[in-house]
């Protein structure tokens, strides 16, 4: 009885890992944009010109997450427009302050495929006042497209994979960081260049943070 009784335990014991492992295994498909020498020197010149850092090399030491959503497009779309090196003409706003082009680490489908555009450690120009620390994460919907819970489980999965890999302290979401102005955290040279942003919306954002509490991420400084 004690033979069986410890096999049975043993055979628990082992289906319980294998499905811990599953809910938080995370595939990352790597589909990386043009990190050209172009794209290199405009990071550091943004590095130093935006947030007074001199850098040797476009790096971060990622201490925030934000989420984002793209206002639109797709996959392909969405990829197509972060992978030049120089904004478009029509967003003089941000060409003003900045030749860089605008993207993320990440790119999430509408089915939760995760897609990583560059190295988690490379400069990428997302979150005004944050980009020097923070990791972003771009989910293809809109508000007239709502984000999936695919999406919702993807980001989550994503999310601790970064947490384990990093010491990171924050996740926000796109439109959560204005909380960070006057704090110490807050790097822009131009006090006035800040925009509002509604992504990817405080309901997607209480979804993903049910799924991920126990990391105990903060929203604020």
């Amino acid at each position: 009885m004690n033979k069986l009784y410890l096999i049975i335990s043993l055979i628990f014991l082992c289906t319980t890992v294998v499905q811990g492992q599953g809910r938080s295994e995370v595939k990352i498909i790597s589909k990386p944009i043009s990190y050209d020498k172009e794209r290199i020197n405009l990071s550091l010149e943004y590095l130093r010109e935006r947030h007074g850092l001199i850098q040797e090399s476009p790096t971060i030491s990622p201490k925030i997450i934000v989420l984002h959503y793209t206002a639109g497009g797709t996959l392909t779309s969405n990829f197509n427009y972060f992978n030049p090196a120089r904004i478009e003409n029509s967003r003089e706003l941000n060409k003003n302050q900045s030749h860089l082009n605008v993207s993320a680490h990440y790119l999430i489908d509408r089915g939760g495929e995760i897609y990583q555009l560059m190295e988690d450690t490379q400069f990428a120009r997302h979150t005004i006042g944050l980009n020097y620390c923070a990791i972003g994460i771009e989910n293809v919907g809109s508000k007239s497209q709502p984000l999936t819970e695919a999406q919702v489980i993807s980001n989550a999965k994503l999310i601790r994979h970064l947490k384990k890999k990093y010491p990171i302290e924050f996740l926000i979401g796109h439109h959560e960081y204005w909380k960070f102005r006057g704090s110490n955290w807050w790097k822009e040279s131009n006090s006035s260049y800040f925009t509002g942003k509604e992504d990817p919306g405080s309901e997607f954002m209480q979804k993903v943070r049910d799924k991920i509490k126990d990391l105990k991420l903060k929203s604020e400084p």
